[in-house]
């Protein structure tokens, strides 16, 4: 009986050296594969939304050059997206299933090439044909990296690395819009602005596509660059993660697509994109109408709202981690930023006020994201998660091409800018209303979703 304290405390030492090793050996794994992944991944993204937003930094030059209304540049801004609907879900599950490495260099590639013919088009049919050709080539591109994060960071890691994701996306666009407006200036070979923009812009993701075949790894048991006992670990504790979701019952494809929770995900990012894409797209003709600055300044203008969305998007990803709670990290913003928005059809205001409410509603612009893209992938088994982000995103980013049509369609039909902002504010609203409606399990994790 003496015996008994001694023994139990030998097996309580040994249980937390035990956790303490485990501990050592996950921080060691994770910090190796966010450095190796997430800044790669960083670097793609950025190109990815310079690729699809740079239309907006070319708009004021090549509406003016090809004589387009803005209900043209709406259509052909928006028709991208009817392209990325098509492969998306079918995309994701290639991720899923053979090889993401080879599929985002073949993304890469195909919508670089097509970037840089954008650069050549001169009437509305080519610059729709090129949108649409743009979207299809870039379809299943961010389903493919989420997937990708599943495969390599456990669910109570996974905002954190999201939002290192999509902290990009803003970062492009502050980015981009300076490097767009130098670029303006650029005539060579007696070819305008706005078509350089397109050409050098094309030309990173090409470049980049050929690095993706070479640096990626598909799999944390093909990682060389980790040790054995780093591999093993990673391994087993992502194994574990997907025996705990079959436990609770498998989910075909199928029934995945029809699951309450994927339903309102999908028109809640529906909303979301439409007043985004309608908030990007005008962003710089905005700017300029309030400042009454050249298109080259407006454009450079543009930036400010991204370099406070990166702070907030960083800020949210944390939280959410750190909370254990998806839901109220993606409504908030959300509401947010269409108050924000709405300030800025304030009539009468100066322009310094005018760009704060965009500034403001640029920041709540993707600070929802991390973690509403957690929400689909924490019980769904492998397919079932890649198919049902994929059907999320594929009819999400629809509102990317309903939002440029319908803001370009009120505007050319004489509305007024509050009638646009007023819309665009609802998608706002609506879409943090059905997010609140999502029923999550305990904590943000643990039980199926739907």
């Amino acid at each position: 009986m003496k015996d008994r304290p001694r023994f139990l405390e030998k097996e309580l030492k040994s249980r937390l050296v035990s956790a303490e090793a485990t501990a050592m050996i996950r921080e060691q794994v994770l910090k190796k594969v966010s450095r190796r992944i997430l800044p790669f991944f960083f670097a793609l993204y950025i190109i990815a939304y310079l690729d699809r937003a740079n239309v907006a930094f070319a708009k004021l030059d090549m509406v003016a050059e090809l004589g387009f209304s803005e209900e043209v540049f709406g259509f052909g801004a928006g028709v991208f997206f009817v392209g990325y609907f098509l492969l998306e879900i079918p995309g994701a599950l290639m991720v899923e299933r053979w090889s993401a490495r080879l599929w985002l260099a073949r993304i890469l590639i195909t919508w670089g090439l097509i970037t840089v013919l954008t650069g050549f088009v001169k009437t509305a049919s080519q610059f729709y044909m090129a949108r649409f050709l743009l979207g299809l080539a870039e379809a299943s591109f961010f389903p493919g990296l989420i997937v990708y994060v599943t495969h390599w960071f456990p669910l109570r890691d996974r905002a954190r690395a999201m939002a290192g994701l999509i902290s990009a996306v803003p970062v492009s666009f502050a980015v981009g819009a300076p490097a767009s407006a130098l670029i303006l200036r650029i005539h060579w070979l007696s070819l305008s602005g706005w078509r350089w923009v397109f050409i050098l812009e094309g030309l990173p993701a090409i470049i980049f596509g050929l690095i993706t075949i070479f640096y990626l790894t598909d799999r944390p048991s093909q990682a060389r660059w980790l040790s054995t006992e780093e591999r093993d670990w990673l391994t087993t504790e992502l194994e574990r993660e997907r025996q705990e979701k079959r436990a609770r019952g498998p989910v075909t494809i199928w029934r995945a697509f029809f699951q309450r929770n994927v339903l309102l995900l999908s028109v809640m990012l529906f909303l979301v994109v439409i007043a985004s894409y309608g908030y990007l797209f005008w962003l710089p003709t905005n700017i300029q109408k309030a400042s009454g600055y050249s298109a080259v300044k407006s454009t450079a203008f543009s930036a400010v709202p991204f370099v406070l969305s990166v702070v907030a998007v960083r800020y949210m990803g944390k939280s959410s981690d750190c909370h254990r709670e998806r839901r109220l990290h993606t409504a908030i913003p959300l509401l947010l930023g269409g108050v924000f928005l709405g300030m800025t059809a304030v009539a009468g205001q100066a322009f310094s006020l005018t760009m704060l409410w965009l500034s403001l509603t640029g920041m709540m612009l993707w600070a929802w994201a991390p973690s509403f893209w957690v929400l689909p992938t924490l019980t769904l088994g492998e397919s079932a998660a890649a198919a049902s982000i994929g059907l999320i995103n594929s009819v999400g980013n629809l509102g990317g091409f309903f939002g440029p049509w319908i803001v370009g369609a009120l505007l050319s039909r004489g509305h007024s800018y509050s009638l646009v902002i007023s819309f665009l504010c609802a998608a706002f609203v609506c879409a943090a209303l059905l997010t609140l409606a999502i029923r999550t399990p305990a904590a943000g994790e643990g039980s199926a979703v739907g």
